[in-house]
């Protein structure tokens, strides 16, 4: 892995862009450059790097989900391999923590930068490798999907490692929802995903007495609606919670005219914010108003794609 470009702010986040595998011919290639993939560390202030250190990588060269908000679609060119996730992993690690020692208490890895995890195998592996990989006590993976139809054997798999190595609420497992309307979801979305009964099924048999409660996102755009009782009729409250995010803006949100109905500042826009929240509330749902600090839209540390710049 090579370094070529680093982007952001010590004490707030930062992006960085590296390359894989020079010695490949691309010849064939559509891409200028398929083998670039990128990742980032971010701190929650006024919350120290000691305290919380979240990293988040990429599992696939490009994506081919194409998902309308994210600027990591598109120019797919394969899977990242174990050992090529790890090295994104390592390189922040030992930028920090020149020891390769992780002392924080909440060291978060997340599979959510390029492309989708579920549609490469290996990030089972990387997962499998972790622990005995790292000297971080504080360790917690997180698995952020659109939950693709076909990768089945990736999440019985997953719940498999999870239950193995990363119990009691040591792992964070998030589906990317968006939308309670099925057409509109799949607009959002546009690959063959599991139905929601199939996330519902699955999150209950994944969330077990310990487990952190599985995460719906919705990231709330004007015109893609969401219906809290329809998420109570499928999902219990004690296996689930509800998280909110703005609509961020990427290349691909602002040419899609993706408008997002939670500002910068986390102000009502356009619909009662609180009143959706106060719905899913008065149905049981723990709720989390996700928003991150204006800067990082600039840094592109969010879901914008530093790379494409």
């Amino acid at each position: 892995m090579k370094i070529i470009s680093e982007h952001g702010n010590e004490g707030l986040a930062k992006v960085y862009v590296a390359r894989f595998r020079e010695e490949e011919d691309t010849a064939g290639s559509n891409v200028k450059d398929p083998y670039l993939v990128e990742f980032a560390e971010s701190i929650q202030p006024p919350v120290p790097r000691e305290e919380k250190w979240v990293i988040i990588i990429s599992s696939l060269f490009g994506c081919p989900v194409r998902c309308r908000m994210c600027d990591a679609g598109g120019n797919y060119s394969g899977k990242l391999e174990a050992e090529e996730m790890l090295a994104q992993i390592d390189y922040l690690i030992r930028t920090r923590f020149p020891d390769g020692k992780v002392p924080v208490p909440k060291f978060k890895i997340q599979f959510a930068r390029m492309g989708e995890p579920a549609l490469n195998p290996n990030v089972l592996q990387t997962l499998r490798m972790l622990p005995e990989h790292l000297d971080a006590p504080g360790l917690l993976p997180c698995i952020s999907t659109v939950a693709p139809a076909g990768a089945w054997p990736f999440f019985e798999e997953l719940l498999e490692i999870k239950d193995e190595l990363y119990p009691d609420g040591k792992f964070q497992m998030q589906f990317s929802i968006h939308t309670t309307d099925d057409e509109k979801r799949d607009e959002l979305m546009p690959i063959n995903k599991m139905s929601l009964e199939q996330i519902s099924e699955f999150g209950q048999r994944f969330c077990k007495e310990g487990d952190r409660k599985v995460t719906l996102n919705f990231a709330m755009a004007q015109g893609y609606p969401v219906s809290p009782h329809k998420i109570a009729d499928m999902f219990p409250t004690d296996k689930f919670l509800i998280k909110l995010t703005p609509i961020n803006p990427t290349n691909n949100s602002k040419a899609n005219l993706l408008e997002s109905l939670i500002d910068e500042e986390g102000h009502e826009h356009q619909h009662n914010l609180k009143r959706l929240i106060d719905e899913f509330e008065a149905l049981g749902f723990e709720v989390l108003l996700s928003i991150g600090e204006v800067e990082e839209n600039q840094i592109k540390s969010n879901c914008g794609m530093y790379i494409s710049h």
